[in-house]
């Protein structure tokens, strides 16, 4: 949910929580994210068409034109910088640290500190290439590396073809005929 404020040039304020929602078809641009705007909030704006108004979004500032819904309300497109601003972006999931791993990464605590500066994404990388060894021995070595590399200041697992760990059975989606 994202608090908001609306404020239009007429000095009607509104204030509402929304939800941000994804378009179903978002075409070329998936960057952006919209709110429809509670009917009372919508009914407080000097227009039942287009109107621009200033706001804030969790005390992000913006100035934008709403869009009537057709739903005697109106809706505003958020852009990405905008979401990212309020704070309203979905956060990947914290992976779980193997045992073995999380020993190794408390015992090398410059390891440690890169590994908290990384992102979730590169963090996941990591873990991965750990996990998908076959062998004990393989997975003893690759901690050993990655706490070296992580000492070191690398962010990211080199020479790890990442696609070999997800499943066969992802692909590409289907084409539409031309």
């Amino acid at each position: 949910m994202l608090g908001g404020v609306a404020v239009s040039k007429v000095d009607v304020t509104s204030r509402f929580e929304a939800k941000l929602l994804r378009p179903a078809k978002p075409g070329s641009d998936t960057s952006w994210a919209f709110v429809v705007l509670p009917r009372d909030a919508s009914e407080k704006l000097p227009r039942r068409g287009r109107t621009t108004v200033e706001g804030a979004i969790n005390g992000q500032h913006f100035q934008a034109t709403l869009e009537p819904d057709g739903q005697l309300s109106h809706w505003l497109k958020v852009s990405r910088g905008l979401y990212e601003g309020a704070g309203a972006v979905e956060k990947e999931p914290e992976p779980d640290i193997p045992a073995d791993f999380q020993e190794a990464l408390a015992a090398t605590p410059e390891a440690r500190k890169v590994w908290t500066d990384t992102t979730t994404i590169a963090r996941l990388d990591w873990i991965h290439w750990i996990t998908s060894a076959k062998q004990l021995k393989t997975r003893s070595k690759r901690i050993g590396d990655a706490c070296d590399m992580l000492a070191s200041g690398k962010k990211h697992v080199c020479c790890f073809d990442q696609s070999g760990y997800y499943s066969k059975a992802f692909r590409a989606p289907d084409a539409a005929d031309l």
